[in-house]
């Protein structure tokens, strides 16, 4: 939801600062799996109980994150790029959940629901990319990307959002945890919805006049 309104804000800092790495060599892999890294470094230091040292490393996660894709576009973006980032972003969400139901057997209820209404967003956002490419549908609205970025309530800017709450206020994560979990599938509604309207052969029009009815 937050996204196309931060993109604005965050890419042309980016854009400069990716520009600088590429002329120094340094690949977009590189910084996605160092960011990798550097998630999972966090869930270490959140099932040990350093939140904060979690919160800074998931400000640095996040950075390398928005970097990656900087350098992708100041040389050349492949496919594989795209499946590393997208696939990395996801492991690391559900990972520092997953490390908060390790660090207290309270947290265990609420961090498999949360876990569990992520797969809702992340399966949706997914099958809309592959449908979207089928009919080369694509949007630059969330920056440029690799595939077709479908929004929603839960986008990447309110899941980091989360993560640095509950790591700088962990007393809330129970709350936070059924909060969130419960617009993941919000989002998840939403979006089938839209794949509903986009992608429905109920109206028996080829697709581009059905887009075209529908936004009208």
């Amino acid at each position: 939801m937050l996204d196309p309104y931060v993109r604005t804000l965050i890419d042309p800092p980016l854009h400069t600062v990716g520009k600088s790495l590429a002329k120094l060599g340094v690949s977009p892999s590189t910084l996605t799996l160092s960011g990798f890294g550097v998630g999972l470094l966090a869930m270490g230091a959140i099932i040990h109980h350093y939140y904060l040292t979690a919160a800074l490393l998931i400000l640095i996660n996040r950075l390398l994150d928005g970097l990656d894709g900087a350098v992708a576009r100041n040389t050349a973006q492949s496919d594989f790029g795209g499946v590393l980032d997208i696939s990395c972003d996801f492991i690391v969400y559900s990972g520092i959940v997953f490390a908060f139901g390790l660090s207290d057997p309270e947290n265990t209820f609420y961090a498999a629901f949360l876990i569990f209404s992520f797969i809702g967003p992340i399966t949706t956002f997914l099958a809309y990319a592959i449908v979207a490419a089928k009919h080369q549908i694509n949007t630059t609205r969330r920056g440029i990307k690799s595939f077709y970025h479908l929004g929603g309530i839960c986008e990447g800017t309110e899941t980091a959002l989360l993560l640095l709450i509950i790591c700088l206020f962990p007393e809330s994560f129970p709350w936070a945890a059924m909060v969130f979990g419960t617009l993941c599938w919000l989002t998840t509604i939403g979006r089938l919805y839209r794949a509903y309207i986009d992608f429905a052969e109920v109206y028996n029009l080829p697709l581009a006049e059905t887009l075209v009815k529908n936004r009208q």
